[in-house]
């Protein structure tokens, strides 16, 4: 589980996969809409602002404003699971 906000709320969402350009989530259904922004902090790190760019049940694709450094996922996808509240876990970078 990743604390995220989408637009000023709260939200709690799995983090799936992750990329320099964006991510994909899942969370309750009617958590979001196309075009909301969001923001997270994965392992510490904050992701670039996102917007919600599909939705498709309980699954979302966030595109990111700006990029991630590749460095940066590096660091993610190495960390183990219980550091990053990915119910141990790594993250699968695409």
């Amino acid at each position: 589980m990743v604390k995220s906000r989408v637009q000023s709320r709260v939200v709690y969402v799995d983090l799936i996969d992750i990329s320099e350009s964006g991510c994909k989530i899942k969370a309750s259904r009617g958590f979001a809409t196309v075009g909301d922004r969001v923001t997270m902090k994965v392992g510490g790190i904050h992701a670039p602002l996102g917007i919600i760019a599909w939705i498709d049940g309980r699954f979302a694709g966030v595109s990111f404003k700006g990029e991630m450094h590749p460095a940066v996922l590096d660091h993610l996808c190495s960390m183990d699971g219980a550091d990053i509240s990915l119910q141990k876990q790594k993250l699968q970078r695409i």
